[in-house]
């Protein structure tokens, strides 16, 4: 199974400031959002056993554009897209307001788009921008799991319930993870594989 998991190929492809930037897409394209300080980069890391493919920064909101990844999981090509991180206040109100259709945009319009991975911190639970995000993923009809990062911050005992009740409240699929540990990598793996297949969960 950790084989067939294997990521054996992760390269940086493009960044684009709009989706009409993009080549057209030819392989499955699992998109990554959430809050700028949720650990989306680190996490692209954790998952592609790669330290420095996305960009990690001690600064919130370093992704400005759509990037672009081409991964190779077991038998499987796919790419990964770094969509910028929302709810920053401390960027400047242009980019702000550039930064909402950018990302509504990749969303309805990417054809190529297989999955929406939404990141959220275990330790704050679903904000009003993820809330959001979710219901707008649902109302386009598109596919959607939520990755409850820092999983580790919370003690062992509280792990679980945490999860729980944010899947209750999320109505759908979550994946505890934690970039120090590991913990969730392989499940994330897994079903990222299985989307990429075709395959059902």
């Amino acid at each position: 199974m950790k084989d067939r998991l294997n990521v054996h190929e992760a390269s940086f492809v493009m960044s684009a400031r709009d989706v009409s930037e993009l080549p057209a897409p030819t392989f499955a394209e699992l998109a990554f959002a959430g809050k700028s300080n949720v650990g989306k980069s680190s996490l692209i890391n954790t998952v592609t056993s790669r330290r420095k493919l996305a960009r990690v920064s001690g600064t919130p909101g370093c992704t400005r554009g759509i990037n672009l990844f081409h991964i190779e999981i077991g038998d499987a090509v796919v790419h990964f897209v770094d969509l910028p991180g929302y709810g920053y206040a401390q960027r400047s109100k242009s980019e702000r307001l550039a930064w909402g259709p950018m990302i509504e945009n990749f969303l309805r319009q990417r054809v190529g788009l297989a999955l929406v991975v939404v990141i959220v911190d275990a330790r704050r639970g679903l904000a009003e921008e993820d809330a959001q995000l979710l219901d707008f993923l649902d109302s386009l009809g598109r596919e959607s799991v939520v990755v409850a990062t820092k999983l580790d911050k919370w003690p062992l005992s509280k792990q679980k319930p945490v999860l729980a009740a944010l899947a209750r409240e999320v109505g759908r699929k979550v994946i505890g993870f934690s970039a120090e540990t590991g913990e969730g990598k392989e499940a994330l793996l897994s079903l990222l594989l299985k989307t990429a297949l075709r395959q059902p969960e």
